[in-house]
């Protein structure tokens, strides 16, 4: 009975309604397209991404469907570089450990990533937070060392990178995945992320969650950071904290004990400070934690 209410409702039937549009033309957009397109088409209904993001979330939870089945694909933001052969319908074999420092951009196409036919001699796969830490691991080239493919989502991972990666994980169930993250809440939320899903994506929370191993940074590595290097937690952190702290994913008693090290000794930790013993470092500490087994 109230105005907004009876607005939000509306927002419903206006995106299916594009999307029923995009099927009938076998089109695909992303959201972000589906947002300029919205507040062109129905101005009074939509003004923020925030609005679009949440009325696709009730549409999916509506219909039991995926975003992919609506014509709504992710946005591209991943990469993947390593000890990989992939080939595209009815393209030439790609091999990914010879694209240069930026690797293969990670189409936010789920219907093709699907299609795709996966050839590997890796032993390991790394996923990496940061796409500074992932162009340094690509011009080290450590795959070569560390037989391995390396997958960064540049942040929180998006849709098409989890998607990406549990394919991965169904073609080559034997090989571990491992984590590499900053040491602090947003890192371990990111890894979360990987491990057991996003609660905000609804019905395809837990869709894509693999089986992730924590290998750094953990609270047993600062001894490897000198103490100038670490920071003080931000705002924002202490809020990421909170909210880890009361989800029900947060089961590991090895992450709660992680995360109250952190709030305990307010301080946090990038990857990037383990530098000061070289830039080469970085790949000798991945190697050690490997073979020692010190991940969790």
């Amino acid at each position: 009975m109230k105005a907004n209410n009876a607005k939000a409702f509306i927002r419903v039937w206006k995106v299916m309604e594009l999307c029923h549009q995009l099927l009938c033309q076998e089109k695909q957009v992303t959201q972000r397209e589906l947002f300029y397109k919205l507040i062109c088409d129905s101005p009074d209904y939509f003004t923020s991404q925030h609005q679009i993001n949440n009325t696709i979330q009730d549409v999916v939870s509506l219909l039991r469907c995926s975003r992919r089945s609506l014509g709504i694909m992710a946005s591209i933001r991943g990469a993947i570089i390593g000890r990989l052969l992939l080939q595209e319908p009815g393209q030439e074999i790609l091999d990914c450990s010879g694209l240069g420092t930026s690797g293969y951009a990670i189409t936010g196409d789920l219907n093709l990533l699907n299609k795709l036919v996966f050839h590997s001699d890796a032993r390991y796969i790394i996923v990496v937070e940061k796409d500074a830490i992932f162009q340094r691991l690509a011009e080290d080239q450590i795959f070569n060392y560390i037989p391995s493919i390396l997958i960064t989502a540049k942040g929180y991972p998006d849709l098409a990178t989890r998607f990406f990666l549990h394919r991965l994980s169904k073609t080559f169930p034997n090989l571990p995945i491992f984590a590499l993250v900053d040491w602090n809440p947003a890192g371990l939320a990111i890894l979360c992320t990987y491990k057991f899903g996003s609660i905000r994506m609804g019905l395809e929370a837990f869709k894509y969650a693999c089986n992730v191993k924590w290998l750094g940074l953990r609270g047993a590595d600062l001894s490897l950071i000198p103490e100038d290097s670490l920071a003080e937690l931000k705002p924002r952190d202490l809020l990421i904290a909170k909210s880890l702290m009361s989800s029900e994913m947060m089961l590991q008693d090895m992450y709660r004990e992680e995360l109250a090290l952190m709030m305990e000794r307010d301080r946090r930790a990038e990857i990037e400070a383990l530098y000061c013993h070289g830039y080469d470092f970085l790949g000798k500490y991945i190697a050690k934690k490997i073979v020692q087994g010190d991940y969790t």
